[in-house]
Order: structure tokens, then C-alpha cells, then sequence
């Protein structure tokens, strides 16, 4: 088995694409089940067609030398209608043809337990040399390492790729935030992306957001990046919920500077309740 060395400076891949956003008719909808897109030779990209679930989440697939990782598992459970294991099998069984090694695994976990994150977990549970984690907040801080004080970082190793997990409740209790080195992304959920940010639990959320802050600025960031887009290209304006066809869609990709506009406004709002709108995401408390 050849060794992948993987990058001790951050390289950022290719954000290039038109992401897959629905039809103004499901009859006329040509979109794949799943968008795949390759962001560099061992990170991929996924994103769920709209017509099959408005959510839409977008899914990360990276490679290690001993295993992969599957950040979430979309919005819909049926293998029929969201065939997310035979997609994750073809570029799992297309990476492995380029740089081939026996036993080789997956972990399959997610950036919080909400059901749109989750919902093909089942499609994986048989699937030989493969973890499940249980989304569960006790489960999620017990496997990665996650203690008392949630400033400290926990971290998952692929083999020789080894990802830094941060704490990241507010919006969910098991919300974790992943970061990348060799890519430099900061894989955030559904804490941070183009488009409505809903705070369950305001304190939690404003010191989570403080510790991202933290974080990125004291490590090289290529990318932000959530599991969403609801904002259109109009600043402050948002698709309405359960929309199923977006044509304007903002990147996918946010940035440092975005953080720190989130914890701003965070500091603006002060606590009241109610609907809050920026440029670049509403937050809703």
C-alpha cells in the first residue's frame, strides 16, 4: 500500500461548479438523485436533488490512507429514492481502483443530529468495515474526544489526514464543526451557511460562534462551508422554505470574515427574539 502524504500547508481544491438547484417543474427535473463533485483527489462533494427533498443537504466524503469519512447522510431514508451508499460505494470503489489497500473502511457521522443529516444512516449500517456514530450528543463527544470544556478540540484520523472536531451546540446540542488541514475547510453544519441560521439555544450558539472565530483565525481557512443554500443573490433575501427550485443561488462557500460578521450581528441582536436579516444569512431566535 502506497502512502498518501497529504499537504501540511492547506491547498484549496476546486469550488468551480454549479451546484445541482431543482426545476420549476419536478415533471421536467433532469438533476441526478445526487450531485457528486470532486473538490481535489481525496475530497468529494455531494449534494441531494431538491426534488427529492427540498433541504437539499450537502454531504463531504474524505479519504484517508485506512479509511473515508461521510459527513451526514441527507434528508431521505429509502436507498430507492436517495441512493447515497451505491454513490458513496462507486467513488469509494473509484478512489480505492487509483490507490488501492485491503481493509480499507468508513465512518459515517454527521455535523448534528437534526433529521436531515441523518435520515440515510440505515443505508450503511450493513455495509462491512463501517462506523456508524451515533448522533447523540453523549455518543458524538465520547468518539471524538470531546470533554468539559469545549474550547478544546477533538479530532478523528483517517490515516495520516487527521481533522480537528470543535464543540459547536446552539443550534443543535451534538452540532461539531470539522477542520481540514490539508484542505483548510471549516466543515460547519447547519451552524453556519448562506441562509437562515436558527438558534435554539442563544448563549450556546454566541459562544460557539465566538470559538470559531478563535479557531479560524489562528489557522489557514481556505473555505467555509455548510450543509445549505436558502439565500438567493440578493443580499438579505432568502428563498422561502420548502422552495424546490433556486436559480440564484449564492456560493455555497463562505469565509473567516463571515464568522465574525455572524458574531457581530450576534452582539447587535442582543438576545431579542425574532428574525433578524444580514446580507449574507437571517438569523432566527
Amino acid at each position: 500500500m502506497k502512502q498518501i502524504d497529504f499537504p501540511a500547508i492547506a491547498k484549496a481544491g476546486n469550488l468551480d461548479v454549479r451546484w445541482i438547484h431543482g426545476s420549476e417543474s419536478a415533471k421536467h427535473n433532469t438533476d441526478p438523485d445526487i450531485q457528486v463533485h470532486r473538490y481535489d483527489e481525496h475530497t468529494f462533494v455531494l449534494r441531494q436533488n431538491k426534488a427529492i427533498n427540498y433541504e437539499a443537504p450537502f454531504m463531504f466524503l474524505m479519504f484517508g490512507n485506512t479509511r473515508a469519512l461521510l459527513l451526514d447522510t441527507g434528508a431521505t431514508a429509502s436507498p430507492a429514492h436517495f441512493p447515497l451508499r451505491r454513490t458513496v460505494d462507486e467513488i469509494v470503489d473509484g478512489w480505492l481502483a487509483d490507490h488501492p489497500r485491503d481493509g480499507y473502511g468508513l465512518l459515517v457521522t454527521h455535523t448534528h443530529g437534526h433529521g436531515d443529516h441523518i435520515a440515510g444512516d440505515g443505508q450503511f449500517r450493513d455495509r462491512p468495515d463501517t462506523v456508524v456514530v451515533d448522533p447523540a450528543v453523549e455518543h458524538v463527544r465520547e468518539f471524538f474526544g470531546l470533554g468539559d470544556d469545549a474550547d478544546v478540540p477533538g479530532s478523528v484520523d483517517l490515516g495520516g489526514r487527521v481533522l480537528d472536531v470543535l464543540a459547536s451546540p446552539g443550534h443543535h446540542s451534538s452540532a461539531v464543526t470539522f477542520y481540514d488541514p490539508p484542505t483548510g475547510l471549516l466543515l460547519t453544519g447547519d451552524t453556519v451557511y448562506p441562509g437562515r441560521l436558527y438558534v435554539a439555544d442563544r448563549p450556546a450558539f454566541e459562544q460557539t460562534i465566538d470559538r470559531l472565530v478563535t479557531f479560524a483565525e489562528s489557522r489557514p481557512v481556505t473555505h467555509v462551508l455548510g450543509c445549505h443554500i436558502e439565500m438567493t443573490g440578493v443580499p438579505g433575501e432568502d428563498y422561502p422554505i420548502r422552495t424546490t427550485y433556486q436559480p440564484d443561488e449564492p456560493p455555497l462557500q463562505m469565509t473567516v470574515e463571515h464568522l465574525r460578521q455572524i458574531r457581530d450581528a450576534m452582539a447587535e441582536i442582543g438576545g431579542r427574539p425574532g428574525v433578524h436579516v444580514y446580507p449574507d444569512f437571517i438569523v432566527y431566535i
